[in-house]
């Protein structure tokens, strides 16, 4: 999909003429987070960013984006402006495939207020649905351990959400994907078996599983369920993996897609091992997510590779994740959003964010958000709650915003998507079990530091009716 600049609401083109007008040159910061974990989870994994910097570095509006703005009655020099926007401010964030919480800044954009507000939409879209995706997939990994993960969702993903939810699930911690354009892309391991289709196609379920693997003898995986798993297909299958033998070749594995998992793939393992076939593989599918995983590895059912669709690419049963971006400094000056609901109180100022990590390297629990400037933040206070505070001096310091883009251009080289996954997982590693739970998860702390929280107070009490 060609994203240009015009990929955006119109509500930000409408607010970045009147800046035009009223203050062009205004210097902003906002701030990317969200509010909540999804799933009902304890970590999210931040992801996207990758590809925000690389289309932020050539992003523009299009000849025909200029066009269909000017018959919305922008004016004409707006437009002009617009003809050579680029993106040239600076961005500080996570890095990608890192362990995030919520209420404390992700990402910050530093720029021309223009500039800032039109990829505000983009940006969100891309790292909101990414990390949900990225979120999703780790969780799975979590409940499958060591077994193979193949994202096989595109066919029910969102249309083109599908390209990206890939990438997001690799790093999340699959093996591989069925989705060939996201794969070449993105450099990851392609994966793919057949359609009962192809087996309806034959008159005979057996001559079809020979010609497929007559033509496809390289990880060759036969679908079996598609008239009665253990006395037709399963046999069938078995039948050719024996002929294979005899041509030195291997049956990759065989696929379960319906019925009961746990007790079809026991019963289908038994009966290839009887037949000296235990290097054949089972491969399930059909509505897995990590509860029902999960439940399958608490049954010992032997199955050593999972292809996960729907409720992977959806994001189930969340759909989506609510990630804001929100104004924090104008010009130098602190800038803050009051609600009745403080969960939506925002935080003012440029910062630095601080994940605190015990004697052993791992993390205790706590990130603590301070002013930009603050190096050491010796006490960590409760956004709200005056009687709740906690010492930090005993701990490491890791700082977590780094710049990732000066004038419009990356600072880095770019990660790989592996790299970003390897990374991921050895955060996770860091992180104690009791947050990784699905049923009632630890709640990892966020608080202030002390100058951030009096400053916040006072923007609080000026701005107060």
């Amino acid at each position: 999909m060609q994203i240009t600049a015009a990929y955006t609401d119109l509500y930000q083109l409408t607010m970045a003429q009147v800046y035009f007008r009223t203050k062009p040159s205004g210097r902003a910061v906002f701030d990317y987070y969200y509010r909540n974990n999804p799933f009902n989870g304890g970590y999210s994994i931040f992801t996207g960013l990758e590809d925000v910097l690389d289309i932020l570095e050539t992003l523009k509006f299009s000849v025909s984006d200029i066009a269909y703005l000017e018959q919305h009655g922008f004016e004409k020099d707006f437009l002009d402006y617009l003809r050579d926007f680029r993106f040239r401010g600076a961005i500080y964030s996570c890095k990608e495939g890192d362990v995030v919480f919520p209420n404390r800044p992700i990402l910050q954009v530093e720029a021309n207020i223009i500039e800032a507000q039109i990829i505000e939409t983009f940006l969100l879209n891309m790292l909101n649905f990414q990390t949900l995706i990225a979120t999703k997939a780790s969780r799975i990994r979590y409940s499958a351990k060591k077994e193979i993960l193949l994202d096989m969702g595109l066919r029910r993903a969102h249309a083109t959400g599908g390209y990206y939810a890939s990438r997001a699930a690799a790093i999340g911690g699959f093996d591989g994907t069925s989705n060939v354009k996201a794969a070449e892309d993105y450099n990851i391991p392609c994966s793919g078996t057949m359609a009962h289709s192809f087996i309806q196609s034959y008159e005979d379920e057996l001559q079809a599983f020979r010609d497929f693997a007559k033509w496809r003898p390289k990880n060759c995986v036969l679908l079996v369920d598609t008239f009665n798993t253990l006395k037709s297909g399963l046999p069938n299958a078995m039948i050719v993996a024996k002929e294979m033998e005899k041509k030195g070749e291997q049956l990759l594995g065989v696929r379960l897609d319906s019925g009961d998992l746990a007790y079809l793939s026991k019963k289908t393992r038994r009966m290839l091992d009887d037949a000296n076939l235990d290097y054949v593989k089972i491969v399930v599918s059909n509505q897995l997510d990590e509860y029902v995983i999960k439940s399958l590895k608490e049954q010992g059912a032997p199955i050593d590779i999972f292809g996960v669709g729907t409720n992977l690419v959806t994001g189930k049963p969340d759909a989506s994740l609510g990630g804001v971006y929100k104004l924090s400094e104008y010009n130098g000056e602190p800038r803050i959003k009051l609600s009745e609901d403080i969960i939506k109180v925002s935080l003012p100022y440029k910062k630095q964010v601080y994940r605190m990590l015990d004697e052993n390297g791992m993390f205790y629990g706590a990130d603590a958000v301070a002013l930009f400037k603050e190096e050491k933040v010796t006490e960590m206070e409760h956004a709200f709650d005056a009687n709740k505070s906690l010492n930090l001096s005993r701990f490491t310091h890791e700082p977590l915003l780094e710049k990732v883009m000066e004038h419009g251009k990356k600072v880095n080289s770019p990660r790989s998507v592996t790299e970003i996954a390897s990374y991921s997982q050895s955060r996770l590693e860091k992180l104690p079990d009791e947050y990784k739970r699905f049923q009632n998860p630890h709640i990892y702390k966020i608080g202030l530091s002390t100058k951030l929280k009096q400053e916040r107070d006072k923007l609080v009490q000026k701005h107060k009716f």
